[in-house]
């Protein structure tokens, strides 16, 4: 799949319309449309990276930036003192279903671990 059919790069050149809660140079968050806790948030590139597997060195400002952006969702949305996850699906097998880097963040409510 490419930039041009990958649904997060629409969201981020504006083609697909999302709920924006921060945005920064590198990145953007925005609700997920199926929400697994009270908060979800995802935070994604706006350059397409396919997941944390496509990384490298060159994209080590990149990865800070995405935990970095993590931390300033659960700020905003009012869970960084009460505790919240941040995750990342590397794959089909682990539950990736948009093949653009994204982390989840999710709050609001008591995780259980291991998550299923």
């Amino acid at each position: 799949m490419g930039m041009d059919d990958c649904l997060f790069c629409s969201i981020v050149r504006g083609e697909i319309p999302a709920d924006i809660v921060a945005e920064g140079e590198s990145w953007l968050a925005f609700r997920d449309i199926q929400p697994q806790a009270p908060v979800h948030v995802l935070v994604i590139p706006r350059e397409h990276v396919e997941g944390v597997g496509s990384l490298d060195a060159e994209h080590a400002a990149l990865a800070a930036d995405m935990l970095l952006a993590a931390a300033e969702v659960a700020r905003i949305e009012g869970v960084a003192q009460s505790g919240y996850r941040v995750v990342t699906n590397v794959g089909e097998r682990a539950g990736q279903s948009v093949f653009h880097l994204h982390v989840h963040v999710l709050g609001g409510r008591r995780m259980r671990w291991p998550p299923g």
